[in-house]
């Protein structure tokens, strides 16, 4: 019998012993006594549910709780605080661009941010899931590495195919053979989700508008990891911040940062204000680098808008995080390794020395490719979405977060037709009103938003 992945306890004790571990805490006891009942030690793969009979399940809820009730080591509590307050003392801030912008200018840049995101994404989609080496061995036994296109069955021999299948929901819909507008993606979904909540509550909207609206429009096999289990503890009465801690092993993932961009774009030009909506919304599923990374998508996608080159961006993006906290450290080694002029499998290998450790759709280990495919590109569209692609880990969303920066930067005028053309400015969503709607029409809205 299937069961719902990403929530089933067995398998979130073996992720939480790797989270806590990374906060600080002592696991060594825990994980011991896991282990004696016969527990999995390794977190299984794309949340597929470990098999454990009831007894099993229960000492993991134990454990669970027990690991949740541990306070985080000094250290990390103090270089990573939760509190938006906390974190504005030690961010080093960045004021917001004076001057007005050209309203067409601004239109461009947006309908490009929107555009450039859902192609960075549709980029990704076929890959995701299949580590760095599978996808280079996918473009070499095809003559195309390094990636330049959509990617395509074509020439791709049956052994390689076997060996590194494509991801089975993203196939039919995201090959150069078969695209046919943007298909349905959660990179997209949270964007459109988070410009509703700002036109039914603007600016002041609060984690209890967010959770209502998810509760309202989202549907449960749409969310996953930290998402998937803050939707759980809403839907067993928990408020934030609580829903984002409690047995959520995942708090610390990319999840938050995904929800981001459009905060950004409701604030062209003043990063400070796009991290505090971005910290509003995602204290309801994450905690410290999880929350860092909304803040700093949201100020780096708000910059974007204003900026000419991608280190204003950057800068933005590391101005309203903490400096010492892991994320700073590692959007900045992302960087230094895009500026370092490495060849670019030279340049992987040191970022997945540094990261490799991580899962797949942790937070810190995207936010280096992310910096680096911006930086290694110095902006350019085509090259900067297929180094984050590139680089494996979360392909679909480091593409999505790349492209709406460098959409952003270029402007929709200026992207490539090529990336453009084959989603027929159209977006298939579950979101309730959303469905077939267009990038035009998304930029529309967006600038209404802003104009509030």
């Amino acid at each position: 019998m299937s069961r719902l992945s990403w929530v089933q306890s067995p398998d979130l004790l073996s992720h939480e012993l790797v989270a806590s571990a990374h906060e600080g805490k002592p696991t060594e006891d825990v994980r011991a006594r896991w282990e004696a009942a016969g527990g999995l030690l390794e977190a299984p793969v794309s949340g597929l549910a470990q098999e454990g009979d009831e007894e099993l399940r229960r000492l993991a809820e134990e454990l669970l709780d027990e690991l949740e009730s541990r306070p985080v080591g000094a250290e990390i509590a103090a270089a990573e605080p939760d509190d938006l307050a906390a974190i504005e003392v030690v961010a080093p801030g960045l004021p917001a661009s004076r001057g007005g912008r050209d309203p067409e200018d601004l239109a461009d840049r947006v309908l490009g941010a929107w555009t450039g995101r859902a192609a960075g994404c549709l980029l990704g989609k076929p890959v995701e899931k299949i580590p760095r080496e599978g996808i280079e061995e996918i473009l070499r036994s095809q003559d195309r590495w390094p990636l330049d296109g959509w990617f395509t069955e074509v020439g791709l021999t049956d052994d390689i195919a076997l060996r590194w299948p494509w991801n089975r929901r993203s196939r039919p819909t995201s090959l150069a053979e078969n695209i046919d507008g943007m298909p349905e993606d959660d990179d997209l979904n949270f964007p459109m989700l988070g410009l509703a909540l700002l036109e039914q509550h603007g600016r002041d909207f609060t984690t209890e508008d967010v959770a209502d609206l998810w509760l309202a429009n989202l549907p449960g096999g749409r969310v996953f990891t930290a998402e998937r289990v803050a939707y759980r503890n809403l839907l067993l009465g928990d408020s934030a911040p609580r829903t984002a801690t409690r047995r959520n092993p995942y708090r610390e993932w990319i999840g938050a940062l995904i929800r981001a961009d459009v905060y950004g774009w409701a604030c062209p030009g003043d990063p400070v204000a796009a991290a505090r909506l971005a910290w509003t919304d995602a204290r309801l599923s994450h905690v410290r680098n999880g929350v860092y990374g909304a803040m700093s998508a949201a100020a780096m996608c708000a910059q974007a808008l204003v900026a000419g080159d991608v280190e204003e961006v950057l800068g933005a993006g590391l101005a309203v995080v903490p400096p010492e906290s892991r994320y700073a450290e590692a959007l900045a080694f992302g960087a230094e390794v895009g500026r370092s002029g490495d060849a670019l499998e030279v340049a992987l290998d040191r970022l997945h020395e540094r990261y490799g450790d991580l899962h797949w759709v942790h937070v810190l280990n995207n936010a280096a490719i992310t910096a680096y495919a911006l930086t290694s590109s110095e902006g350019d569209f085509s090259s900067a979405i297929c180094a984050a692609v590139m680089g494996g880990w979360d392909t679909d969303s480091v593409g999505a977060t790349v492209g709406s920066i460098a959409g952003a930067l270029a402007g929709a005028r200026a992207l490539p037709k090529r990336w453009v053309a084959p989603m027929r400015n159209r977006v298939a969503s579950s979101m309730p009103g959303f469905d077939g709607i267009g990038f035009d029409e998304l930029t529309r809205r967006t600038l209404a938003v802003i104009g509030r």
